[in-house]
């Protein structure tokens, strides 16, 4: 039987990223994306409703991502469903949540956020924004970011991973 694991979304940054580097140099960005959705009840009444939904980035993606990206931009991201289970420290109840893993990603809209246009991938190049303080890589980063790990159970730094 076939699989497919694959998603497309559009939607608007819920916070801006911040990024951290796994102990073997690999970029990683956690995203909040809110996703809309506008309909028309059987009332004939129009109503929004808001999908909020978590994405990882890794890599060169992930590092676009840090610089150019913030709260409010809106983006495009395609990449496949993952499922995290963990186990609660206060409760110890057994957790889990689906996010998205990010393998493509393009920015949408002006610099400034806001809608209409694209981004061409030639505007990654550009000036950074330089309002964000920036996380100093570790001096064992090889030269070039390894795409995103097969591993979902990949020991990144800090405590409170995975969420």
């Amino acid at each position: 039987m076939a699989n497919l694991n694959k998603v497309m979304l559009i939607g608007n940054i819920t916070r801006d990223p911040e990024i951290r580097y796994t102990p073997k140099g690999t970029a990683l960005v956690d995203l909040g994306l809110a996703v809309n959705r506008r309909y028309t009840a059987d009332n004939g009444e129009k109503r929004e409703e808001t999908t909020f939904v978590d994405v990882t980035l890794w890599g060169r993606t992930a590092e676009i991502a840090n610089e150019y990206l913030k709260k409010g931009r809106s983006v495009y991201i395609e990449g496949r469903l993952q499922l995290d289970t963990w186990e609660d420290k206060t409760t110890g109840q057994k957790r889990s949540k689906i996010k998205i893993v990010g393998e493509e990603m393009q920015m949408l809209g002006s610099r400034e956020g806001g809608g209409g246009g694209g981004a061409s991938r030639t505007e990654y190049d550009e000036e950074p924004r330089s309002s964000r303080p920036q996380q100093q890589r570790p001096a064992s980063r090889p030269a070039t970011a390894p795409k995103a790990p097969a591993d979902p159970d990949l020991d990144v730094e800090g405590d409170d991973i995975p969420f």
